[in-house]
């Protein structure tokens, strides 16, 4: 009977543990949950601000494109936004900001700070628009620039050597550079 009361003890014992530990787990849990609710309420904010920012820089470069690309020999005479939903050729993409003549257009990609994903990003939706504009018969030149409030110099160097211009806070407006080489400045 010894041996069988020693097993009933480690039983009890083992018992109480197991229910503690659940306990335990359950707690871990509950904090688990609440730190995963703050948390996204937290991004919930930051994409808020992060957003007003873009519409900021957005508001600040958009009233004087077509000026400051006339400056540069462009005539563009509409300015706009847009966005391409083309479901049977699986085309889907957003312009933030797109000037257009009868021969060329220009799309521009505006955000707070690029980042060579933005830039890459960017890429492909010129090849999208370009697809796009194929597809309906348009043969005008497709260009393209980045804008943004904050520029590393590598992002800088990495959007010109693509061929994009880049628009950039100057005094009470913004500056556009565009690739010095003019071979380099990229058609799509």
């Amino acid at each position: 009977m010894a041996v069988a009361d020693e097993i009933w003890a480690i039983i009890r014992e083992n018992t109480h543990a197991l229910k503690e530990l659940r306990e335990s787990q359950m707690a871990t849990d509950a904090q688990i949950k609440e730190t995963d609710k703050r948390m996204k309420e937290t991004d919930k904010r930051s994409g808020c601000l992060s957003n007003r920012f873009g519409e900021m820089v957005a508001y600040m470069v958009m009233p004087n494109l077509v000026e400051k690309f006339e400056k540069l020999g462009f005539a563009f005479t509409k300015a706009n936004w847009s966005v391409i939903k083309d479901k049977e050729h699986g085309i889907f993409t957003e312009v933030d900001a797109l000037l257009e003549n009868g021969d060329k257009v220009m799309a521009i990609e505006i955000k707070t700070k690029p980042d060579i994903n933005d830039i890459n990003y960017h890429i492909e939706r010129m090849e999208k628009l370009r697809k796009y504009a194929d597809l309906r018969g348009d043969k005008r030149i497709y260009l393209g620039a980045v804008a943004g409030a904050i520029f590393n110099d590598s992002e800088k160097g990495y959007a010109l050597k693509q061929g994009f211009y880049m628009l950039e806070p100057s005094g009470k407006t913004f500056k556009i550079t565009e690739p010095k080489d003019p071979r380099r400045i990229r058609e799509w």
